[in-house]
């Protein structure tokens, strides 16, 4: 349904977004993850038509950015980080203003209202000013703004930021419950919303695309099938990883942080095979000192951080 084809976005100098390309299936959710500064947002606002790309091309059911961009927008329903709402507005009001906006057939806006307002959960604060309502009841407002011409896409940028623990969660299930009609693009580096929320995940790093695929995927081409974290108080990272990749398990050696004498990695290992005794041999042997060290399963959020890390 979406085709990015070598999408490249220069501010200046600065490569945001550095020759990516991938595409979104219709009835997707699609997760645009990575770190802040990584190139997400800049993405997103290519693909609402908000910008125009440095070079490449986005189509989207075969229309092209380049020569289509109204047609575009017409199909896509965005929701920004901060949903661009209008504070002194009762939440009925506002919805009704955004139904004129949208060109909505006037016998059809108070059932599409009623009906949005059961989709996200807002029917309790239709009579409220939107000043009135929590970070989580405003992105459930903007979220019906993004919807209100029923689009065939939802791009959503950041759409749990700020939220609390149970809001978070409660968004989560409204984007779930969207998915099952439409297509879903939402960025985060919430990794526990993506692997959740998400059928397919597009890492980005540095303006790159660094991997691209379901959860399953990911982790089998990472290559290994479980990590020990490990921290020792120890000056010297390269001593360290030349030692432990003789352990014949071990498949690489990730640095994660090394402050104060204190270096702290992560170990890939593969096979069933418990290689703790072995490792914990190499290190007795070097007579290093452990801080920490144990066995966790393969995680998005390893995933992420080995493949986002600084060189």
């Amino acid at each position: 349904m979406i085709k990015i084809e070598n999408l490249t976005k220069y501010f200046g100098d600065t490569c945001a977004v550095d020759q990516i390309s991938f595409e979104i299936r219709k009835g997707e959710v699609l997760g645009l993850l990575g770190p802040n500064g990584a190139g997400k947002t800049t993405t997103m606002r290519m693909l609402t038509c908000y910008l125009k790309p440095s070079s490449g091309d986005i189509n989207v059911k075969d229309f092209s950015i380049e020569d289509n961009a109204l047609e575009i927008k017409k199909l896509i329903g965005y929701l920004p980080e901060s949903a661009p709402l209008y504070p002194d507005m009762i939440v009925y009001d506002y919805l009704r203003f955004i139904a004129d906006v949208r060109e909505l057939e006037k016998s059809n806006v108070d059932a599409r209202i009623k009906e949005l307002a059961g989709i996200c959960g807002i029917s309790e604060v239709m009579h409220k000013s939107i000043n009135e309502l929590s970070k989580g009841y405003k992105q459930r407002v903007g979220l019906a703004h993004a919807m209100m011409n029923d689009p065939e896409i939802l791009v959503l940028d950041e759409p749990t930021s700020g939220l609390d623990p149970n809001q978070i969660v409660e968004i989560r299930d409204i984007i779930k419950k969207i998915g099952k009609e439409k297509t879903v693009i939402l960025s985060t580096h919430i990794l526990s919303e993506a692997e959740a929320t998400c059928d397919r995940i597009v890492i980005i790093n540095k303006g790159k695309i660094v991997a691209a695929g379901a959860t399953d995927e990911l982790k089998r081409e990472a290559g290994s099938d479980f990590i020990m974290q490990v921290s020792l108080k120890h000056n010297n990272f390269e001593d360290i990883s030349n030692s432990l990749r003789n352990v014949p398990e071990v498949n690489d050696v990730i640095l994660i942080n090394d402050e104060n004498g204190t270096i702290d990695f992560h170990l890939a290992c593969s096979g069933k095979k418990d290689v703790r005794p072995e490792i914990y041999e190499v290190i007795r042997n070097n007579s290093w000192i452990l801080l920490e060290f144990h066995m966790e399963s393969r995680t998005l959020e390893t995933i992420f951080r080995e493949l986002t890390k600084e060189s």
